[in-house]
């Protein structure tokens, strides 16, 4: 059933052989996050199988709830909400975490459970997503002194997140402002942080450049396993695959058309003006799928020679005039995929998965 995800395994299995050699080159243990397959459980038994992976992590809760059942650690990577505070506790044996008040209802509902709870204290080194503000010092370390009173709160690490957000670079030089925290905090409260997880699929490269802070441990990877990309610069990882996940549309409607709308332009479905070039009647393909499933701009055709035009909810609008392939109605059209591409086609209910 079209669309439809074609999905790799081997490849996939490549690209974990490829990042558990990297992660062991820098001493790192390896966090694989499966938001991006929307916690797929065929790529989620990948994982678990996998000797060089210790840890799943995943944003949702719900994804994790949804492995719970297999080996590894699981870690939920987005600070959790009140609302889930029971589940987190239930399903995730490590937590990120940056606010004491949240950290305390953990507390108190793990020892409801009867359980202890690891939690990774987040640290912002200046890509302003969440965690305490690295130049609020005595403010990180009155929240460790806190955290360590907690009866049924472990304090497992320390992270870091860059480039999500504010598209900041992981340096030697800013890692290294983690590393020197952690000795502070050991040094103040004589206790040991196991996990210092360095960031995500960004933070790479530094192994291969010998320029990760010694102390660094941990890095938390998902394009890199998915799309073989590191995201710091955008560079292919050597020896991965790129197209381990790729999308299928199918066409339903092939016609000449003129490539400009005839009437006053005004805005789209999305309150978008769209501009449109002249280019003279042009052979259009209609494919069944459409904004609702996937993210138009993360879509590259495997045929060079056709363009996407645009889309509404539902169409993808297409140019296969210059294609050496004579199209037909029903004819399957295949894409690779960025992140933000391969995230919205992995979460929509409407696109299809099969497996080689």
């Amino acid at each position: 059933m079209y669309p439809e995800l074609t999905i790799d395994l081997k490849k996939l299995q490549k690209n974990l052989d490829v990042l558990s050699n990297i992660a062991k080159k820098g001493d790192c243990s390896l966090m694989i996050v499966t938001k991006s397959v929307c916690a797929d459980r065929k790529i989620a038994e990948l994982i678990a199988e996998h000797e060089g992976v210790e840890y799943f992590a995943d944003s949702r809760i719900k994804n994790i709830k949804s492995y719970h059942d297999l080996p590894k650690k699981k870690v939920l990577l987005r600070l959790p909400q009140k609302c889930e505070i029971e589940e987190v506790v239930t399903y995730a044996d490590i937590s990120f975490n940056s606010e004491i008040e949240t950290i305390k209802m953990l507390n108190d509902e793990a020892k409801r459970q009867g359980k202890v709870h690891n939690i990774v204290l987040m640290i912002d080194l200046g890509d302003l997503r969440e965690g305490i503000f690295f130049k609020y010092e005595e403010e990180i370390f009155k929240a460790v002194e806190q955290i360590l009173r907690l009866s049924n709160i472990a304090l497992y690490g320390l992270g870091i997140n860059l480039t999500c957000y504010g598209a900041i670079i992981p340096k030697y030089d800013n890692l290294s402002i983690l590393v020197d925290l952690a000795r502070g905090i050991e040094d103040r409260f004589s206790i040991k942080i196991p996990m210092l997880s360095g960031g995500n699929s960004s933070s790479l490269y530094l192994i291969e450049k010998n320029e990760l802070p010694k102390g660094i441990n941990n890095l938390r990877l998902g394009e890199a396993f998915v799309l073989g990309n590191e995201t710091a610069y955008g560079e292919h990882i050597e020896g991965t695959f790129k197209d381990a996940i790729t999308l299928k549309a199918q066409i339903i409607e092939l016609a000449i058309k003129p490539s400009l709308p005839i009437g006053e332009v005004g805005m789209d479905a999305f309150g978008n003006k769209p501009y449109y070039e002249d280019r003279g009647d042009r052979k259009r393909a209609i494919l069944a799928i459409g904004k609702q499933d996937t993210d138009i701009e993360s879509m590259t055709p495997v045929d060079p020679k056709i363009d996407i035009l645009g889309a509404s909810s539902d169409h993808l609008i297409m140019d296969v005039t210059d294609s050496d392939r004579e199209y037909r109605v029903g004819d399957t059209i295949q894409f690779t995929l960025g992140y933000g591409g391969l995230l919205k086609s992995a979460t929509s209910s409407y696109v299809s998965r099969t497996y080689k």
